[in-house]
C-alpha cells in the first residue's frame, strides 16, 4: 500500500495539471487544517483505525472545524454541538447528500437504499416509505414478540452457561441475537435453525461489512488511477460479494412470492415491500427492495449489538452504576416473567445509562458521511460543493465545554436532564439529525434497550478469575460502526 502511494507521489508532478483550478480572482477561505502532499493530500497522515480520535486530536490544533484533502476530494470535519446544528439543521439542505463511494454504490444497487442514497426525489420517497411503512413506531411495536422471543432464547443460553460455570462471550451472543432478530423482522426466517444457511448468512454479513469500509483508489483519484482497484483485486472481490448478496436476497424474495408459502402470524419487511410494489403505491422494483433489505440487514445487525456491548463494558468498569441500574430494574420486574419495552419507559436511571452510553461510545462515531450540494459558508469559512463532511459525534460527546468529567461514565449527569438523543439536542446525536437522521432509530433503541435490560435484570456479572476492571479495554475495530475489538467475556450468576 505504501509503495503504491509513494509511487503516486512521484507521479504527482505529471498529473497536477489535471486538477481543476479555481479562478484566481475567486475568493475562497477554507477552514484551517494540516498541509497535505500534492495529489495525495492528507491520506498518508490519516489514521483509518480510529478516525474519530484522529480528528479530535487535530481539533486541539485547528479548532472545531477543520479541512483536509483525500486525494482530489475535499474533506471538512465539524466537532462541536454548535457546528453540528449548523450542518444538520440550519443549513441541512446544503449538506444532506451522500457521496457515491464505490463499495457503497455497488452494494446499494447504485444508491437505491435508505441510508446511503444521494439526496434526490427518490431518496425523499424511499425515506418516506421507510418511516411510514417499515420502521414506524407502530411497525416496531408489531415486532415486539420477535424481540421478546430472541431475548428469552439468549437468556436461556446464558443460564445454561451459568449453571456450568462457563465463561459467557457476550460479544458473540449479542451479535447472534441481533442477526437472528433482524432476520426474523426483515425476512421472517430464523437462520440459526439451519446450520448451513446460518454459516452462509454470517459469512455474507462479514464480507459486506468489509466492503463498506474498504479503501478504493477510485473514490479519491477518479479517472486517474482507479485501475489500481482492478490490479489489487478489490473490484473482483466487491463484484463477488454483490453477486452473493443478490442471490441471497433473490432467494428470500422468491420464497415470499411462493403461492404455497405457509401463512405467518405477522408481516415481515419483505411482505410489506412486496405489497407496496404490487399496489403500485410507489414505483418499486425488486432492486429497490434488495437495496432496502441490504441496509436494514447491515445496519440492524451492527449497531444495536455494539451498543449493548459498550453499555455492559462501561457498567463492568463502574460497579456503583451497575448496582443502581440492576436494583431499579429488579424492583420493576419483581414477579414478572421478563421485562418488555413498555416496562422501561418509567425507569429513569436505566434511561440515563442508555444516554450515557450513547454519549461516551456512540455506535457510529462519525455518523454516516455527508456531501455538500452547493457552496456554503460556516463560521466565515467556505465549503465547496462535493465536499465530504464528517460530524464527529464521538468528539461532541466528550467536549469539556458541554460535559463535566467527559471521559467518565456517569449516568447521573442525565438525571433530571431534558437532553434526548433523537436529533433535537446537538450535544447528543448518536443517530444524527435533520433530513438524514437514521430512520431505524425506533427499532434500534427497542432492540438495544430490551436486550440490555434483561441481561442486567436476570444476571449478576463478574470478570473471569484473575481479571480486574482495569483490564477491560476500549480498543476498537475500524469501520463505520465502532465495535469493541476484544470480546467481552464474563461470568454470569443467575439472580432469580
Amino acid at each position: 500500500m505504501l509503495i503504491i502511494i509513494y509511487f503516486l507521489a512521484i507521479l504527482s508532478l505529471v498529473v497536477l495539471f489535471l486538477l481543476p483550478n479555481r479562478k484566481k480572482n475567486e475568493p475562497f477561505h477554507p477552514p484551517p487544517g494540516p498541509k497535505g502532499i500534492p495529489f495525495i493530500g492528507n491520506l498518508l497522515q490519516f489514521d483509518t483505525s480510529k478516525p474519530h480520535v484522529y480528528f479530535a486530536e487535530l481539533a486541539k490544533t485547528y479548532g472545531p472545524i477543520l479541512s483536509l484533502r483525500f486525494g482530489r476530494v475535499p474533506v471538512v470535519v465539524v466537532q462541536s454541538a454548535k457546528l453540528a446544528r449548523e450542518v444538520l439543521h440550519t443549513q441541512d439542505l446544503n449538506f444532506c447528500s451522500r457521496p457515491s463511494m464505490v463499495g457503497i454504490q455497488k452494494l446499494s444497487y447504485n444508491g437505491l437504499d435508505i441510508a446511503f442514497a444521494p439526496y434526490s426525489e427518490y431518496q425523499i420517497k424511499i425515506k418516506k416509505i421507510s418511516i411510514v411503512h417499515l420502521l414506524s413506531s407502530k411497525r416496531v411495536e408489531s415486532f415486539a414478540p420477535i424481540r421478546q422471543e430472541e431475548v428469552s432464547r439468549m437468556i436461556e443460553k446464558i443460564s445454561s452457561l451459568s449453571e456450568a460455570s462457563e465463561i459467557v462471550n457476550l460479544t458473540d451472543l449479542l451479535a447472534n441475537f441481533a442477526r437472528l432478530n433482524v432476520c426474523r423482522t426483515a425476512f421472517g426466517k430464523r437462520y440459526e435453525d439451519d446450520k448451513r444457511s446460518s454459516s452462509r448468512f454470517h459469512k455474507l454479513i462479514r464480507e459486506a461489512e468489509a466492503m463498506f469500509t474498504t479503501f478504493f483508489f477510485s473514490d479519491y483519484f477518479p479517472s486517474i488511477i482507479g485501475w489500481l482497484d482492478k490490479l489489487t483485486g478489490k473490484f473482483s472481490r466487491l463484484e463477488k460479494t454483490f453477486k452473493d448478496l443478490d442471490a441471497f436476497f433473490e432467494e428470500i424474495i422468491n420464497d415470499h412470492l411462493d403461492p404455497n408459502k405457509p401463512k405467518t402470524e405477522r408481516e415481515d419487511i419483505v411482505d410489506v415491500l412486496l405489497q407496496l410494489m404490487n399496489e403500485r403505491s410507489f414505483e418499486l422494483t425488486l432492486d429497490h427492495i434488495k437495496a432496502v433489505l441490504m441496509v436494514i440487514l447491515i445496519a440492524g445487525t451492527d449497531t444495536s449489538a455494539a451498543m449493548v456491548i459498550w453499555a455492559m463494558t462501561e457498567l463492568m468498569k463502574s460497579p456503583i452504576s451497575m448496582k443502581k441500574v440492576q436494583e431499579e430494574l429488579r424492583n420493576v420486574m419483581q414477579h414478572k416473567g421478563c421485562i418488555n419495552n413498555n416496562d422501561l419507559i418509567r425507569l429513569e436511571y436505566f434511561k440515563a445509562v442508555v444516554k450515557e452510553t450513547f454519549r461516551l461510545q456512540p455506535a457510529t462515531p462519525l455518523l454516516i458521511v455527508h456531501e455538500t450540494i452547493r457552496k456554503s459558508t460556516i463560521e466565515g469559512y467556505d465549503i465547496l460543493p462535493k465536499t465530504l463532511v464528517y460530524v464527529n459525534a464521538w468528539a461532541i460527546g466528550r467536549d469539556p465545554e458541554i460535559w463535566s468529567n467527559p471521559e467518565k461514565f456517569m449516568p447521573e449527569r442525565f438525571l433530571g436532564s431534558s437532553i434526548e438523543f433523537k436529533g433535537c439536542d446537538f450535544e447528543l446525536i448518536p443517530f444524527g439529525a435533520g433530513r438524514r437522521i437514521c430512520p431505524g432509530i425506533h427499532l434500534g433503541i427497542a432492540n438495544m434497550e430490551l436486550a440490555l435490560a434483561n441481561l442486567l435484570c436476570y444476571f449478576d456479572w463478574e470478570l473471569p478469575s484473575g481479571f480486574k476492571k482495569e483490564d477491560i479495554d476500549n480498543d476498537t475495530f475500524p469501520g463505520i460502526t465502532m465495535h469493541k475489538k476484544n470480546p467481552l467475556c464474563l461470568l454470569a450468576k443467575f439472580f432469580l
